[in-house]
């Protein structure tokens, strides 16, 4: 019994050692077929407007509305008391109209006519 016991072991130590010494091949992860961005991820052009507030012709909603954020915070424009409410400066009042605050639920609904509709 423990001659067999000890020659599973060394079976058992043989196949971890494979297991774990085994490169990750890279043609199986090459293998899988790339998927194409769509819907927020996906790169569409941009209006003259949005253009000059991100400065690139071409983005993702995701990340044009990343960038709304990040201007929103780094220049303090959320309503101290009420977070749900953004002041406008001048620079964000190009994009999205003359108003002087929206709510963070109209941001995507307002940025979505600056977005080329791609085919």
């Amino acid at each position: 019994m423990s001659r067999v016991l000890r020659f599973s072991k060394s079976l058992m130590a043989a196949a971890s050692s494979k297991a774990t010494s085994a490169p990750a091949s890279s043609v199986a992860a090459s293998a899988q077929p790339v998927k194409k961005m769509a819907g927020l991820m996906k790169p569409v052009g941009v209006s003259p407007p949005l253009r000059r507030f991100l400065g690139v012709g071409e983005i993702s909603r995701a990340h044009a509305i990343k960038k709304v954020w990040e201007h929103i915070k780094s220049h303090s424009l959320q309503d101290p008391v009420n977070k749900r409410e953004i002041r406008l400066d001048d620079k964000l009042k190009t994009i999205f109209g003359n108003k002087d605050k929206i709510t963070m639920f109209e941001i995507a609904k307002l940025l979505a006519p600056h977005f080329n509709k791609s085919s």
